[in-house]
């Protein structure tokens, strides 16, 4: 099955030396596509640029992205392409940056410009604008595809996680969503649009097995 898996980080710019992002390595995403090309799927993985993680990336192919920007371009460079499933497990920025700005001579607040913002006037104030979600973009892209997506949340408990994974799943009508994070605890949780079960999952080659299974039980050309 041909399959497309994010991973990493994106980043927003703040100028043209500085920029937003997170502290996703990239493992999780980038290891899963290195399980399914081994079990003779064909795997794209869309990697950010910032990720961390050393690989090996032999057995696949890889594209790099930069902003959530881009990351949505790539997505919808490759809805062009006969998709069987996307695990979309990239951290995406949740902000990208609005108007910065900084105090005139007269103490009030303007917009700064500069392709390198300047720490000699003092205090800047940064807008944080939120980014468009992209899960709920690929139903419309990938409308035959299995599409999996990632809840990993670090406030709450464990069952606050499980509905915020539930709500996502009928937010952008995907197929799965692995929870995990220090709200969830130990391991990852899977949820189905199926069916209201949580399936626990302890660790991570546990839970590539099981999705691993779930594109050897859904048709060649997606799950609907």
């Amino acid at each position: 099955m041909n399959c497309l898996i994010t991973a990493g980080p994106t980043y927003e710019p703040l100028d043209r030396v500085r920029r937003l992002t997170n502290f996703s390595t990239g493992s999780l995403g980038s290891r899963l596509a290195g399980h399914l090309a081994q079990a003779g799927h064909d795997v794209t993985l869309l990697l950010g640029e910032q990720a961390t993680y050393p690989g090996p990336f032999s057995e696949h192919t890889i594209q790099r992205f930069s902003t959530t920007a881009d990351l949505m371009d790539r997505f919808r460079a490759h809805s062009q392409k006969s998709m069987g499933a996307i695990f979309h497990a990239a951290a995406v920025s949740d902000f990208t940056f609005g108007k910065v700005l900084a105090q005139d001579e007269r103490g009030e607040w303007v917009e700064a410009r500069s392709g390198k913002l300047s720490t000699r006037g003092g205090v800047l104030r940064a807008e944080l604008v939120p980014t468009p979600k992209l899960l709920p973009q690929l139903r419309g892209l990938f409308p035959n595809a299995l599409i999996v997506g990632w809840k990993f949340e670090v406030d709450g408990d464990r069952a606050q996680v499980i509905e915020r994974g539930r709500q996502q799943i009928q937010d952008s009508q995907s197929d799965l969503c692995v929870v995990n994070g220090s709200a969830y605890g130990d391991g990852f949780g899977l949820l189905s649009a199926r069916t209201s079960e949580l399936k626990h999952i302890s660790d991570a080659l546990t839970l590539f097995v099981a999705l691993a299974e779930l594109l050897r039980a859904a048709p060649s050309s997606g799950s609907r």
